[in-house]
């Protein structure tokens, strides 16, 4: 069973994956709000602060996985969606296909080349070609003592180096503030 890092380190590690990029923005609600979060919870709060269009980017993995989320079918209402595939997983079906019980919600728009949810929110599927890699892969990889040089901004590679994160025998090389 694969381990999972605790949310403060992931949360810096985002930081410091984004602080270069005036485009980004990171948010610490899930870890403020009391009890388990939930993304649909996330998604509300933001809708409720901000008149912006929200898009929620998540791996094709996880969108396999969102009828599992709590309250799935009602995320769309909230939010637009973008779905990454890799360029690896085979030749995406068009229009991609949608879990069966999300589809009587939407409808495919042939020249926006994207699903229209009947709240008028959309949902994209779109393909990275430029790298195939993955955060599994990168987890792995670190794990086996591989490098992830170019997968990775050396800023979080040092932070996960700092702090031991991903290896089988978690020691960290030096005591190292959360930043």
């Amino acid at each position: 069973m694969e381990e999972v890092i605790e949310a403060r380190p992931r949360l810096e590690m985002v930081r410091l994956a984004t602080t270069t990029n005036p485009s980004f923005s990171v948010s610490n609600i899930e870890l403020e709000r009391p009890g388990r979060s939930y993304t649909i919870d996330t998604l509300r709060y933001f809708r409720e602060r901000h008149q912006d269009s929200l898009f929620f980017i998540l791996g094709r993995e996880a969108f396999e996985e969102i009828e599992t989320w709590k309250d799935f079918q009602d995320l769309f209402s909230v939010s637009n969606f973008i779905v990454m595939t890799h360029s690896g997983f085979g030749k995406t079906p068009s229009p991609p296909q949608l879990p069966e019980s999300l589809a009587s919600a939407f409808r495919y728009d042939q020249e926006g080349r994207c699903w229209i949810h009947i709240s008028g929110h959309t949902l994209y599927f779109r393909e990275i070609s430029f790298l195939d890699i993955s955060s599994t892969k990168v987890r792995e990889m670190i794990e086996r003592g591989g490098s992830v040089k170019y997968l990775i901004p050396p800023e979080v590679e040092a932070f996960i180096q700092s702090h031991g994160l991903y290896r089988k025998n978690r020691k960290p090389d030096r005591e190292a503030p959360l930043g």
